[in-house]
């Protein structure tokens, strides 16, 4: 049985949830996201296999799941990143948000995600299992994807890319 860390709108530990359960109460949960980048600039997508409990076949960020109780949540995001994609790669934590998307099969995702950022330009051995395809993709062809094709992307992609997008631009280096 996987568990959920319950949290207040403050990210504060309020108790733990067995992860359906949260999802169909619509229980706020620790949640994070990993964006990676190649050199040239562009996000590494992962397309999420088609027999997850939601979101099945959709384009999402390079991966993103739950930090199991008592886990470091920059822990999780490496554990997740290596069980998803098959590697790991530094990353920064860059900014948090909270959100609501209910799906027609009953559930719904209310998440404080905290999302990470990093660069990774080698061999990606995705976990067939939880992604059903992946690619590098420019900034500019996704905003265009999202905007003609937005039920190709999952819920959270939508609210977190543009955050991403001008995080990005404020912390160049």
């Amino acid at each position: 049985m996987e568990t959920v860390v319950l949290v207040n709108e403050s990210d504060v530990e309020i108790g733990l949830m067995e992860k359906m359960e949260a999802h169909e109460k619509a229980m706020l949960h620790r949640a994070f996201s990993v964006f990676i980048f190649n050199r040239k600039g562009e996000l590494l997508l992962q397309q999420r296999a088609l027999r997850k409990y939601h979101s099945g076949g959709l384009w999402t960020n390079t991966c993103c799941s739950h930090p199991r109780p008592h886990e470091d949540i920059k822990a999780a995001a490496h554990r997740r990143l290596r069980e998803e994609m098959g590697f790991d790669t530094e990353l920064v934590k860059a900014f948090d948000f909270t959100y609501k998307a209910e799906f027609t099969n009953g559930l719904t995702e209310h998440e404080f995600d905290h999302v990470f950022i990093g660069t990774y330009d080698d061999l990606v051995q995705p976990n067939f299992d939880e992604v059903e395809n992946y690619a590098y993709r420019a900034l500019p062809l996704i905003e265009a994807a999202l905007k003609n094709n937005p039920d190709f992307f999952t819920e959270w992609f939508h609210i977190a890319f543009p955050k991403v997008v001008s995080w990005l631009a404020e912390n160049k280096s």
